[in-house]
């Protein structure tokens, strides 16, 4: 049978569950604004009942508050990771592809490659008319001058784009590794608090707002385990492992958490012509071990930033090595056979038989066509028989393979342009004679970053030279090459392969004396100074000639400010999307996790009412026992 004074025990444990779920509600309310913090409720429970021995069996004991724990659900946090990392993705690549946008836009304060491009054709058309008329045709120079400014300028904006770009990636892999740290730190902090039988909520929260904000960065799978006792399965321990995978890849462990680092690219290490020195890579600091930064899936901001940093398109050599010695590797079935298409760097990486490789320079031959044929690269390190043995048949690929138009993209589009136009325009140009009667050199060059200008002449001598990096014959500029044809007949091809957006230029001849500059040939040079033959041939250049994209000159900014404008109206498409399902899946997850000032309100109400109702019935037993103790008796 239970005690005389029973009742009192019974009221008093609603009088104490009714005081925390207040303190509880309040603490709810103090945090509404609170970032990150999750909605909190008292989890209460009958007492267990007593057995009285009477008729009716038991009798209750009253009510327990066993925990406090948060209102979160699992199944929403996941949803938002998963967004957030898409969102993170598009927003990101949208803020440089509106940079690179507006580095190619026409505007009227921009003036553009389609403003430039016209304005040196009409300086042409005006110097066809007067051939002879050194200011005219100091105009027309001048003219020509401002298109390699606009080009070097455009090269210097991507480039400094993609240092910035590259700076970023650093700051990014600083965040990721601090917010790895904090998380372990919290992980020991809740198992500590939660192995003592409370309950951690304000640290889970501040833990999930980390998972928050590296969700934006990178692909993010979390796990929590209950911690088994081995000898005691049934015994719950309180403690948990907690996990945290990026892309993939193991970042937190419960107590221990890796680290990521950046490493330098050296200039041998480099992926696309055109690159800055110093690209960072990311590798694990524990092994070395690269980092997956591009993922198959959404990959977050970080992802974001390799993409456009890197992107070629796929446009980077690919092969099949035929042979390879102790310290070169020889391939064939080229993708790319013009070597005026390459994007690969004279010194950089290639791929094969899943190991990196770095050469110092590379040689090719070719066929009757002047089409490349195979490619000899000469390697830094030294290969062992068995090992160049097993690399016979293996596919290899220059650089590294990212399917997006990025920087190095756009910078070898501008190339590809480049090379085309200068070609035939200086083909057009070495077949006349300046005012003096002598032979007209190339007129626009590529600027050697030692020498100044590149503008070596060439002698009538064949050439065995084919190395890419060092010794190269020049034209005025253009590397001429000797190579060997599929009959082993030695032949000469120009190449304007080392010719960029970031060194074209004009010959310093032709800079200095406008004399120095071909409006006609040999044979109409005693015609008279008005002949300017060269001249309408140079013309048709300007729309007629195919030189890029199956188009002529012209159509360069329409093909690529199309790929340009395609790229970020897709970003900003999915970046809108995103944003809407973040918003909704926001919604959904407050509703659960969020503290509502109404329904606050409404809660502080009813569990004041169970306080006051509890402060009663110990009034009221205070009264019996008051009337049993003091009135009671013979």
């Amino acid at each position: 049978m239970s005690s005389t004074f029973f009742g009192l025990t019974i009221a008093y444990s609603g009088l104490n569950t009714a005081q925390a779920q207040i303190n509880t509600t309040a603490n709810n309310i103090s945090n509404v604004n609170t970032d990150g913090y999750s909605k909190q409720v008292v989890n209460t429970v009958a007492a267990s009942a007593l057995r009285c021995y009477q008729s009716w069996g038991t009798t209750g004991t009253g009510v327990e508050a066993t925990s406090v724990t948060q209102c979160r659900d699992l199944y929403y946090d996941e949803k938002y990771w998963n967004n957030e990392s898409a969102l993170g993705f598009y927003k990101k690549k949208q803020y440089y592809m509106d940079q690179i946008e507006d580095y190619f836009s026409e505007t009227n304060n921009n003036t553009g490659f389609a403003t430039i491009y016209a304005k040196m054709f009409n300086a042409m058309s005006t110097l066809q008319g007067s051939p002879g008329d050194e200011t005219v045709r100091k105009q027309f120079i001048s003219n020509a001058k401002q298109l390699t400014e606009y080009f070097n300028q455009m090269s210097t904006q991507l480039q400094d784009l993609q240092n910035s770009i590259n700076d970023e990636i650093k700051t990014a892999i600083d965040s990721i590794n601090s917010i790895a740290e904090k998380i372990a730190i919290l992980n020991k902090q809740i198992n500590v608090i939660e192995q003592g039988g409370g309950r951690a909520n304000e640290l889970r929260d501040q833990r999930a707002v980390l998972v928050d904000e590296l969700s934006q960065m990178v692909d993010v799978k979390v796990t929590e385990e209950q911690v088994i006792n081995s000898n005691d399965p049934e015994r719950y321990t309180g403690a948990t492992y907690y996990r945290v995978n990026i892309n993939g890849q193991n970042l937190v462990d419960t107590y221990e958490y890796n680290t990521l680092s950046v490493v330098s690219r050296k200039t041998e290490e480099m992926y696309n012509q055109s690159d800055v020195d110093g690209l960072y890579s990311i590798v694990w600091t524990r092994d070395g071990d690269k980092f997956n930064a591009t993922p198959s899936s959404s990959g977050g901001s970080l992802k974001a930033m390799f993409e456009v940093r890197d992107g070629n398109n796929n446009e980077n050599l690919h092969a099949k090595v035929k042979s390879a010695t102790r310290n070169t590797i020889t391939v064939t079935n080229l993708s790319i056979t013009d070597i005026n298409e390459f994007n690969m760097p004279q010194k950089g990486l290639i791929n094969t038989n899943a190991r990196d490789y770095t050469y110092n320079s590379f040689s090719f031959n070719t066929d009757e066509n002047g089409k490349v044929v195979s490619i000899t690269f000469n390697l830094d390190q030294n290969l062992s028989g068995t090992e160049a043995d097993n690399l016979a048949s293996q596919e290899l690929q220059v650089g590294d393979d990212v399917d997006y138009m990025g920087i190095p993209y756009y910078q070898n589009q501008m190339n590809l342009f480049l090379r085309s136009f200068c070609e035939k325009f200086n083909q057009i140009e070495q077949s006349g004679v300046d005012l003096d009667n002598n032979p007209m050199g190339a007129f626009f060059v590529a600027r050697d970053t030692i020498d100044s200008l590149v503008e070596h002449q060439m002698n009538d001598a064949l050439f065995t030279e084919t190395d890419l990096g060092g010794g190269n014959i020049q034209k005025e500029g253009v590397t001429l090459y000797s190579t060997k044809d599929a009959n082993d007949d030695t032949k000469k091809y120009e190449t304007y392969y080392q010719l960029t957006a970031g060194n074209i230029t004009i010959a310093r001849k032709s800079d200095k004396d406008s004399r120095v500059f071909a409006t006609t040939t040999a044979e109409n040079y005693y015609s008279g100074v008005d002949a300017a033959d060269i001249v309408t041939q140079l013309q048709d250049l300007q729309s007629k000639v195919k030189l890029f994209r199956g188009g002529g000159g012209n159509a360069f900014l329409q093909c690529i400010y199309a790929d340009v404008t395609v790229d970020t109206q897709e970003c900003k498409i999915f970046t809108k999307n995103f944003t809407n399902i973040q918003q909704v899946i926001s919604q959904q997850r407050m509703s659960i996790a969020g503290v509502d000032e109404d329904e606050e309100a409404l809660d502080l109400v009813k569990f004041q009412n169970a306080y006051n109702l509890a402060s009663k019935c110990i009034s009221v037993f205070s009264e019996i026992y008051d009337r049993l103790i003091l009135q009671t008796g013979v």
